[in-house]
């Protein structure tokens, strides 16, 4: 009998933060579904270990993601990417070696741009996935064709909206906190203008970013697969950071929508004055709330937080969500943070920390009216309204109505028939063949 073929096998190379690795394990669970087989390239720094039917591979990292701080992310990522090329051309022509030239396609994440070399040199396919909105996508886009100089002089470019694209206005383009603005364009060059990608997954659906994903696929005129949420399509989503499951008990004690949820991902960090007046006005709220904090509280803080609160480390965000007790949730507004409250119908508060958080919030906002941004210096009396307004009027009820809308319609879209259904297909035909 004739041995049947080995699956095909697809290398993925995720970006080493949780908000990348996350989406990548998930769309690496989703296509070993469709019969794929999958490598995972990754440094030696946050690492995912195991994930049933996956193979890791680990390359030396040339430059370990602690340096990200040091260096900011413009010097980081170009660094980076000039300097693990040639490592991962090795592991690629080790991988075609031991697996008969069995590599249907290299899915990189844009921000290691370096894989496009590898593919170009074994002839590979490979495809970028993008583990960011399609509106931050358009941003970079739009970012790679402009004139550093022009654009800081000209203060009325500043207030026009792009392309069609409202209420997406140049101010909105996420440049803060990347140093000089000439080199930032020159790596949006490098990340956003890739020639030879075949084409490019984004971790969205077409009933929330319709218009951005118009806009990208007449753009880059390659195939734009919207195929998400991810994380509702798969069984397990893999955490860096270790959860702490008895929040859930905790929250098994509590009425229906009383409960405000509050995280701000792995990377943000709080100053001890916004997290005290934030204690204080979560306390005097009299509402319900699980907070998670990755740094030790002062014990002061503490004192506040226990008597209406619950303190983790580390939250399993999906089960709490989903949990019937959660009325609320306050972000940083990451797009896996703000995708995973929309698919449980769950209304936000805003508090965004960098550039493409608060593209999100404004979009939370202003486009589909499921959350309120808080604007300014973290103050006690705002927290109390905020919190109030979100579970407790009628603003924060309709609020509610509006997100439970796209709950539904974003799980019609990864069923049978629907939207991201038919994204992830056609992206199956394309690595078939």
């Amino acid at each position: 009998m004739e041995k049947r073929a080995e699956k095909r096998r697809i290398v993925l190379v995720p970006f080493p933060a949780q908000g990348h690795v996350t989406p990548f394990m998930q769309l690496g669970q989703a296509l070993i579904q469709k019969g794929f087989s999958i490598t995972v390239v990754q440094g030696e720094l946050n690492r995912v270990t195991h994930i049933p039917g996956f193979l890791f591979v680990t390359i030396q990292e040339s430059l370990p993601v602690s340096q990200l701080k040091t260096l900011g992310p413009v010097e980081f990522l170009t660094k980076l990417n000039k300097t693990i090329e040639a490592s991962f051309k090795d592991c690629i022509s080790q991988l075609l070696q031991q697996h008969d030239n069995d590599v249907a396609c290299i899915i990189y994440d844009e921000l290691m741009y370096f894989s496009e070399a590898a593919a170009k040199e074994f002839k590979l396919p490979s495809v970028i996935f993008s583990t960011v909105s399609a509106t931050s996508r358009v941003c970079g886009c739009v970012l790679s064709k402009l004139n550093a100089e022009k654009f800081l002089i000209d203060m009325e470019v500043q207030d026009k909206v792009v392309d069609d694209l409202h209420p997406l206005t140049y101010k909105d383009l996420p440049t803060s906190g990347m140093g000089p603005l000439d080199r930032y364009l020159e790596l949006c060059r490098e990340i956003f203008n890739r020639g030879t990608a075949s084409g490019i997954i984004i971790n969205t659906a077409s009933c929330l970013e319709s218009s951005s994903l118009s806009w990208l696929q007449q753009e880059l005129g390659i195939p734009v697969y919207p195929l998400g949420p991810l994380h509702i399509t798969v069984s397990t989503n893999p955490s860096l950071l270790e959860e702490d499951m008895s929040c859930i008990e905790w929250l098994n004690k509590h009425n229906p929508r009383s409960v405000i949820y509050i995280s701000f991902g792995s990377k943000a960090h709080m100053e001890a004055k916004e997290v005290m007046e934030m204690a204080w006005g979560l306390r005097d709220s009299n509402q319900p709330f699980l907070w998670v904090v990755s740094e030790s509280l002062p014990e002061e803080v503490s004192k506040i937080v226990s008597e209406k609160g619950y303190i983790v480390k580390w939250a399993p965000q999906n089960q709490v969500l989903a949990h019937p007790a959660v009325g609320g949730f306050w972000s940083h507004c990451g797009w896996n943070s703000t995708l995973e409250s929309i698919v449980e119908g769950v209304p936000m508060i805003c508090r965004p920390f960098g550039d493409e958080q608060k593209l999100n919030a404004k979009y939370i906002e202003s486009v589909w009216r499921i959350g309120i941004r808080l604007e300014g210096e973290v103050e006690r009396g705002q927290v109390k309204r905020m919190v109030k307004r979100l579970i407790m009027d009628d603003e924060g009820a309709e609020m509610r109505d509006r997100s439970i809308g796209f709950k539904e319609k974003l799980k019609a879209s990864v069923r049978v028939g629907g939207s991201s259904y038919n994204a992830l297909d056609e992206l199956v035909k394309f690595l078939e063949t």
